[in-house]
């Protein structure tokens, strides 16, 4: 109650003493009057000594209101003086005497200290902090509604003297100090020189300052957030850091992470300071010393090494300040009342900043319970804080928007984006971490997540930070030597370690003797494609013996790393860019080669001893040798990233070679390029920030008459390289790459490698910056503002053009100067642009495209995807859509799902339907178990459905199927499939996209096909083809035959089950088959054909399931006896891969108008059970993949004008894929990304057509209404009727007079009629005889299976 009414206001003080005495008795009031008396100011301030001190500190906390102030000690002073502490906050309990010294923090309440004294003859903190003290308990007390708010929302400590040994020995009125004046404790140490330091050479020894152990101790038993160091000397706020790894005396900016942050802080106490703001103290014989808006960095200042504040920053996770308050170290008793009124509001307001920011807590989503020591990182600040013994964390920054990431070992991170952060009271904000029961296996791509990684205890990297000045010079790497492998691979996984905020180390492939070929990505959103951010890539050692690259890439990383944060040029770089570094590309032939090779050959190629610069495709020559591994690898990875810009970096001479690489002819002759210009600025851009390499002289004792003007050469005016990758690049992608010969020894000893980093570091970094050169910008939808995925860019007058990425943005190099530019793409009007291109920088040039069919004149075939999204519930869930089908998105759902549920071991029969049954009992809401059917063994063939509304029909919705096992010693599949299934019913209603998309799908699961197969199949056989068949010895996958109704009779039982349970249904969207034996997806079909309907379709859905495999997308299985296997991308059509007749998927996509796509899970047939945790771990974005792609293509409804749905109707699409409307008018078909016709037919209607465009995603919906039809045989239905009625009459009349004719001729042919009678049965026979032959031709017309002799013949295996 008192504490409501303190938040009244002011005024509301003077009752609260008689509402006290009223409402909670005299015993109460009576205390507030004495904690008024006792903190009155009756006396003038003036410095105790140090028992005075304490007795002081002892009334005050006495005579407070209960649970208001503490007093204690955290140690003595080398002379056996207190260290005195007085905590004051709103709620403290009662002392325990089990409890550390000053009681444990509150929850959610940031703590602030502030202290004082620390050099001995600095004293004015002494009275000032307990003036403070006095203060706050009798504003506390008085009701002040500042105070009040204060006291319950902040913790805050107060250490008047941290040196009261050196006190003692100072003198009143000594400004200036002096060796005997008690700067230093009783053992002549300066406090302030003697903590940790990160820049210092040595650990301080501790011993000879308790004082300074005391306080560590104490800081690690506490989570400070805010301290103020309160000095004198001088008028000036100094801020983090006090020095730099040079110690240069002054003038160096050593900047910290929060840079920001420590500013906001400083000024914060300045302002409010009457002669601190002016930046101006004039302090006797500093009278031209001057400090804009009244601060400073400490080390650009002065150095001080060992100081206090850093050690705060970068050990304790607080965030402390210097305060210089006045300009005599030792100010007389006089003047301190002046120094009180000059201090008060600073200090204040200083106090109150320790709100700012963003605070919440983080929790064990299971449980509940507060994980304490959770690390919090905020991406694009190389600074992690932890949180408290609760949870609680609070995290200091400025204003503005941010992305912030929770991190505890044994939880999935999770992080939460766009974070606004405002003036005044912190944003709130809790996280909700899922614990990890088990750690999740290993991928070989990927080391890093794209969230941060948990650093608690953080290792400060900054050094000497920008300054406007020239003085500042960044941190310069240190780690010169070789690294074979494994050292590059510890190096590599360190760094990614140490700065998780910024890197992401991943591997696109193996080495021929499976090295990995890693990739540094360096970011401030690793993992993230960020729309706009240009693309770009340096590859090292692609020749093994040419290993000055290696290094230097090395070095580089080392170099980005350190100097992100703290150097401008790098932090722009890595904030605007996102950065891939591959140090090696042939680390096989780096562990042959030698140190010292100056011109050798020994480790320049692969392990198969193939040049990898000459095995690329080559746009003028065949490139007879086999691709290799890293060749394949590398290639794969370009076409993953929308690179823009690449330096190849080799050895061998000191020049810079750009495209073309070589000639139609094959001589040695200029290859121009249409980007020519663009490629020499690029070229030169490096070379002329190498003054060696600019000279174009490099190599005169090895090839004295070479010269490159200017150091850099046309590729094929040099010599003449066939298959070489730059040329690739170029030609394949939309990367502008050049070669890069960094010194004529290509195997340098290590004591020379300084040398090389000296000679390159400037052009490595200005050669980075030429990504921004050119043009960028966006390729618009007009009409619903997307972006347009592989729209293309195009030059007038240079043909070279480009294509867009994920959200329609591009990027352009060129050179200065004025282009007509054209953006157009399949299905819109092309826009052109004239565009001027500066001599600086990028411009950004967006286009909006317009529909082509649009336009009124091509009225009559509109083009429609846009979906209904007035329903709020469907816009929320196309933003899921979208949200899931961008980069990472499935990720961000795996780590945010519930519950571990990779499968351990493989399950009989029996314990797969004891499975089955046990997720349909505790999940009853959402499955559904029936069975398909008994196969040989009479063993149920059981499908699971998993829906909102199982068993009932909703057709609108779209239906996937998964299915396995068709092999039965291939039962991957299977296991797969029910973790899939776990998962899915275990993160209903816990998770929100998995439950969107199973409140949205009807998905069914038939994990085990040929169970019969599967009970005599054999672990462990890679290759066993026991069990692959059924009980009968019949391969499933060839008794799919496609004349289902001649041959229903002899199927077997369980293909028959499919087909007429599942396939026939004719419901499914789509359909995934699990298979083994390799690493790949084929599409249909299986059987051998000249053209596929709907191909691109068919391999869009295959290439997705690939692309979200770690490895499946290289194209390398490497399996056994197949290890040269190439295998485009990881998908390839079934007829070309293994030819067969009578498979599931060629029966699905003929008959049940389904796409399917086959998945081989792994070379294994049926590999050891401990494999399976990371076969799950591959698959199971992929198979979520499905789940997402089965909500795009095209939603149909089709009505007639009246608004009733027309169920049955025909829908062709692009005049060969027909499905057909379900119940209701609805259907749905899967299509690929682009713009695809529509034909719709239904008896009695007009035929009607549309056009329909379609994303990559999101769905896209189209209503078809129909007219009633309105020509018969073509002509007008009017005509048609009165044509008929006419007819009709005369036919009518005709009649009636043939009838009276032949009444009256009756009599005469009576003979004949009699005689024409006894021939009666001989003609009716004959009359049957024909009618059922030409019934028995038609049948055999409609129903003949053409595959009867073509599909009978046997057809060699191509693979």
């Amino acid at each position: 109650m008192a504490s409501a009414a303190r938040g009244l206001g002011p005024r509301w003080g003077l009752l609260l003493p008689l509402f006290c005495a009223l409402l909670l008795g005299p015993a109460r009031a009576a205390h507030i009057k004495k904690a008024e008396a006792a903190a009155a100011p009756d006396e003038a301030l003036r410095y105790l000594h140090s028992a005075e001190l304490g007795e002081a500190l002892r009334a005050l906390a006495a005579a407070a209101p209960p649970g208001l102030a503490r007093l204690f000690s955290i140690g003595d002073s080398v002379e056996g003086r207190p260290l005195w502490v007085l905590r004051l906050t709103a709620g403290l309990g009662p002392e325990r005497a089990d409890e550390e010294p000053g009681g444990a923090a509150l929850p959610g309440r940031p703590q602030v200290k502030l202290v004082g004294n620390m050099h001995g003859d600095e004293p004015l903190a002494r009275p000032l902090l307990l003036r403070l003290a006095q203060e706050l308990v009798r504003g506390w007390a008085g009701g002040e509604a500042r105070i009040g708010r204060l006291l319950n929302t902040t913790d805050l400590y107060l250490l008047p003297s941290l040196n009261p040994d050196g006190f003692e020995r100072a003198h009143e009125g000594d400004c200036g100090g002096g060796a005997e004046g008690g700067r230093e404790n009783s053992r002549g140490r300066d406090l302030n020189r003697s903590f940790p330091d990160q820049f210092g050479a040595a650990e301080p020894d501790l011993d000879p300052v308790p004082e300074v152990r005391a306080l560590i101790a104490w800081m690690r038993r506490n989570k400070f957030l805010l301290s103020g160091n309160l000095h004198g000397g001088s008028v000036v706020a100094s801020y983090p850091y006090d020095d730099s790894p040079t110690h240069k005396p002054t003038g160096i900016y050593s900047k910290s992470a929060d840079d920001e942050v420590f500013k906001y802080l400083a000024k914060a106490y300045a302002s409010h300071h009457p002669i601190m703001r002016t930046g101006k103290p004039n302090c006797p014989g500093e009278e031209g010393e001057t400090f804009q808006d009244g601060i400073t960095n400490g080390a650009q200042w002065y150095d001080v090494e060992g100081g206090m504040q850093d050690y705060n920053y970068v050990w304790a996770n607080c965030f402390e300040i210097t305060l210089e308050l006045s300009c005599c170290k030792y100010p007389p008793t006089s003047e301190l009342q002046q120094e009180w009124e000059n201090n008060r509001d600073s200090l204040l307001a200083f106090i109150e900043k320790v709100h700012i920011g963003v605070k919440g807590f983080v929790r064990d989503a299971v449980t509940g319970a507060g994980l304490e020591n959770a690390t919090i990182a905020v991406a694009g600040i190389a600074h992690n804080i932890t949180a408290g013994k609760c949870g609680d964390y609070h995290r200091l920054l400025v204003p503005g928007t941010y992305n912030v990431t929770a991190v505890v070992l044994g939880y999935a991170p999770v992080t939460r984006e766009n974070i606004e952060v405002k003036e005044g009271d912190a944003t709130e904000v809790d996280f909700s971490l899922q614990p990890t029961v088990m750690p999740l296996a290993l991928n070989v791509t990927q080391f890093t997540t794209p969230a941060p990684v948990s650093t608690i205890t953080p290792t400060p990297v900054q050094a000497e930070a920008p300054s406007p000045t020239p003085l500042h010079q960044p941190v310069q790497p240190v780690d010169f030597r070789h690294h074979h492998f494994s050292d590059m691979e510890i190096f590599l996984r360190r760094y990614a370690s140490e700065y998780p905020n910024i890197t992401r180390l991943y591997s696109v492939g193996k080495s021929v003797e499976l090295r990995e070929l890693y990739v540094m990505e360096i970011s401030d959103n690793p993992g993230i494609h960020e729309a706009g951010e240009p693309e770009f890539k340096y590859i090292g050692n692609m020749h093994g013996n040419e290993v000055v690259g290696r290094e230097l890439l090395l070095n580089l990383i080392e170099y980005l790393c350190k100097n992100f944060g703290t150097d401008p040029e790098v932090t722009d770089l890595v904030q605007s860019t996102r950065i891939h570094i591959m140090p090696s590309m042939n680390p096989d032939g780096y562990e042959k080669s030698q140190e010292g090779d100056r011109g050798g050959t020994v480790g320049r190629n692969n392990s198969n001893n193939y040049d990898l610069n000459r095995n690329f495709p080559d746009q003028f020559f065949h490139v007879a040798d086999p691709p290799q591994p890293e060749t394949l690898a590398v290639m794969t990875w370009l076409k993953t990233y929308p690179f823009v810009l690449s330096a190849n970096l080799h050895g061998g001479s000191l020049v810079v070679n750009y495209p073309f690489d070589d000639d139609e002819q094959g001589i040695a002759i200029y290859s121009k390029s249409p980007d020519d210009a663009v490629f020499q600025q690029l070229a030169l851009s490096y070379s002329k920030e190498n003054r060696k390499m600019y000279q174009g002289s490099p190599c005169k004792d090895m090839y004295p008459t070479e010269y490159f003007p200017h150091g850099i050469t046309n590729g094929a005016q040099w010599y003449n390289v066939p298959g070489g990758m730059q040329d690739w690049n170029y030609l394949h992608t939309n990367c502008f790459e050049v070669t890069i010969e960094l010194g004529c020894v290509k195997y340098p000893k290590a004591e020379e490698l300084p040398k090389y980093w000296e000679q390159n570091r400037r052009s490595l970094l200005q050669f980075m910056k030429q990504v921004h050169r050119g043009v960028w910008g966006f390729v618009l939808d007009a009409m619903d503002g997307r972006g347009i995925l592989n729209a293309t860019i195009s030059v007038a007058d240079i043909s070279h053009p480009v294509t867009t990425y994920k959200d329609g943005d591009y990027w352009r190099l060129l050179v200065q100067g004025t282009y007509k530019i054209t953006a157009s793409a399949r299905g819109y009007d092309p826009v052109t642009k004239t565009v001027e291109v500066g001599s600086k920088g990028g411009v950004q040039v967006n286009f909006t495209l317009s529909r082509t069919d649009i336009k009124v004149e091509e009225g009559k075939v509109p083009v429609l995807n846009t979906p209904d999204t007035s329903d709020p519930n469907e816009k929320e869930f196309e933003t899921l859509i979208k949200d899931l089908s961008a980069e990472n998105g499935l990720e961000r759902l795996l780590l945010a799902a519930s519950g571990d549920v990779s499968p351990y071991r493989y399950r009989p029969y029996k314990d797969l339907s004891e499975f089955l049954r046990g997720l349909y009992l505790n999940y009853p809401q959402i499955t559904n178990l029936t069975s398909l059917g008994q196969s040989v063994e009479f063993r149920q063939i059981w499908s699971l459905e998993i829906s909102n509304k199982p068993n009932q029909s909703e057709p609108e919705e779209p239906k996937i199927r998964f299915v396995a096992g068709i092999h039965g010693n291939a039962p991957v599949g299977t296991e797969l499939l029910l973790a899939l299934a776990e998962f899915l019913c275990m993160n209903y209603k816990k998770n929100a996209a998995v439950t969107k998309l199973i409140d949205r799908t009807r998905i069914v699961i038939v994990p085990s096909l040929n169970p019969d197969g599967r009970e005599i199949a054999q672990e462990r056989g890679c290759t066993s083809k026991i069990g692959q068949t059924n009980a009968h010895g019949r391969d499933l996958d060839t008794d799919f035959t496609s004349n289902y109704s001649r041959y229903s009779g002899t199927r077997e039982p369980e293909t028959k089950a499919i087909i007429e349970n599942l396939i026939l249904k004719q419901d499914f969207s789509l359909s995934v088959a699990l298979d083994g034996g390799s690493l790949l997806v084929t599409y249909p079909y299986d059987k051998p054909v000249q053209t596929v309907e709907n191909k691109e379709t068919l391999k869009h859905l295959a290439s997705l399931y690939a692309n979200n495999h770690p490895l499946m997308h290289l194209g390398q299985p490497g399996c056994p006896n197949k290890s040269d296997e190439n295998i485009p991308g990881g998908v390839i059509r079934g007829s070309e891969w293994h030819s067969h007749l009578g498979s599931m998927k060629d029966f699905s996509v003929t008959f049940g108008h389904c796409p399917e796509i086959t998945v081989y899970t792994s070379c294994c047939y049926f590999p050891s059970a401990g494999q399976l945790p990371v076969l799950w771990a591959d698959h199971r974005k992929s198979l979520l993949s499905m789940l997402v792609e089965v909500h795009k293509g095209v939603h149909g409804f089709v009505q007639d004008k009246s608004g009733k749905a027309i169920s049955k109707a025909t829908i062709v699409l692009n005049e060969g894929l027909r499905v057909y409307t379900k119940e209701g008018g609805y259907f749905h078909v899967l299509l690929a990304p682009g713009l695809h016709n529509i034909n719709a037919i239904a008896d009695g209607y007009q035929q009607k057509h549309v056009k329909v465009f379609v994303r990559h995603d999101a769905p896209s919906s189209v209503l078809i209404v129909f007219d009633t039809e309105n020509r018969i045989f073509g002509l007008p239905r009017e005509l048609v009727v009165t044509v008929a009625g006419a007819s009709m009459s005369a036919l009518v009349l005709t009649a009636c007079i043939i009838w009276c004719v032949c009444s009256i001729k009756s009599n005469r042919h009576k003979d004949g009629f009699h005689r024409l009678r006894q021939h009666h049965d001989d003609y009716e026979d004959e009359i049957r005889m024909m009618s059922t032959g030409s019934k028995k031709s038609l049948l055999s017309h409609e129903f003949q299976d053409e595959t009867d002799t073509e599909e009978e013949t046997l057809y060699s295996s191509k693979h």
